[in-house]
């Protein structure tokens, strides 16, 4: 094993997907931390735990991590909790990181706070950007430079809270898949690999908890990574009305979203749920209908390339971020754009 010195850089935990390939919500992570870890002066470092590890780094590296960490044992595919929250509990008393970014995935708000909790570190949840800057205590006067603000909506998403964690290390939080760009940085980027023993990290009563059998499911819809989105609100009006969404979504070539009122009511599934407390989304294309855009839809949306709006009001909220507005009731509006996408597509 190599030697380990103690540092202060920012570490990114990779999850890894049933098929064993790093999750996008990772890579979005490692796009982020290299740009944030350019700021803070301090290298960008990747762990990976699981088994069958071998040439992982290859799907790293491009996106900018200077050192991957490998912990490999049987035992740790799948993902359960213990030996996990172990393995970096441990590793990071030994290199001591600034900064931690996980994914806000299922295994992310598992792990994050097991992880924090042994470590006294804090730990902010299902955070939507990310950024370095100074602080002052109003109370103390305290002075400090290059903390990670941590950005999440709060208070039912009313607002938008900026959190510091001025004392303690390392500064951890979890992120929502989809809110980062997922950006390569140099194909031909190549870093230092260090495979450490898992018997170092984990204890054999770590591996109380066995995996008898799973059973998955595959998602039965994929409005994230679809670049046409028509997403309804409650000013769609029914469930009836949500057809003709369906109908010009497979018009465009698109899926259908939601916003959460209209899930509330019925008019659509949660998985199509889009926003604070469904999922995030950046198509190149969005058509709002019947949507006014309260502050916890547009946090699932806002990235998107191109926004059109349509709503029977001219002052709704979603109007001020659309790229083109059209007033008008949707039961108005949605048919003729069918009726003039179907005449003039090839």
């Amino acid at each position: 094993m190599s030697q380990l010195q103690d540092n202060n850089n920012l570490i990114v935990y990779c999850e890894l997907t049933d098929e064993g390939r790093v999750a996008d919500v990772s890579l979005e992570l490692l796009t982020k931390g290299k740009e944030l870890a350019k700021k803070l002066g301090v290298k960008l470092e990747a762990v990976v735990v699981g088994s069958n590890l071998q040439n992982i780094e290859d799907q790293i590296f491009p996106y900018g991590a200077d050192t991957v960490y490998k912990v490999e044992d049987a035992r740790l595919f799948p993902y359960t909790s213990n030996p996990h929250a172990a393995v970096l509990i441990n590793l990071f008393r030994q290199i001591k990181p600034q900064v931690c970014l996980m994914g806000a995935t299922c295994i992310g708000r598992d792990l994050g706070p097991r992880v924090s909790s042994c470590l006294h570190s804090g730990l902010t949840a299902d955070c939507t950007a990310l950024e370095i800057g100074p602080h002052k205590d109003p109370k103390t006067g305290k002075e400090y430079t290059d903390l990670l603000y941590q950005i999440r909506p709060a208070f039912g998403g009313n607002i938008v809270a900026t959190i510091v964690n001025p004392d303690c290390r390392p500064q951890m939080a979890t992120v929502r898949e989809g809110v980062m760009r997922k950006e390569i940085f140099d194909p031909n980027h190549r870093g230092e690999v260090i495979t450490l023993d898992a018997a170092e990290y984990v204890k054999p009563e770590d591996f109380v908890v066995e995996i008898i059998d799973r059973h998955i499911e595959s998602s039965k819809v994929n409005i994230k990574n679809s670049p046409i989105i028509i997403a309804g609100g409650y000013g769609v009006g029914s469930k009836e009305n949500f057809d003709l969404l369906y109908e010009l979504a497979n018009t465009l070539g698109g899926e259908v979203g939601a916003s959460r009122a209209a899930v509330d009511a019925g008019f659509c599934e949660h998985e199509r749920q889009i926003g604070q407390t469904g999922v995030t989304v950046r198509p190149k294309l969005y058509i709002a209908c019947g949507i006014s855009g309260q502050i916890q839809h547009v946090a699932g949306m806002q990235e998107s390339s191109i926004v059109i709006s349509i709503n029977s009001d001219p002052n709704a909220p979603i109007n001020s971020i659309a790229d083109y507005v059209i007033v008008g009731e949707v039961e108005d509006v949605i048919p003729k754009l069918i009726k003039y996408y179907k005449k003039n597509s090839k």
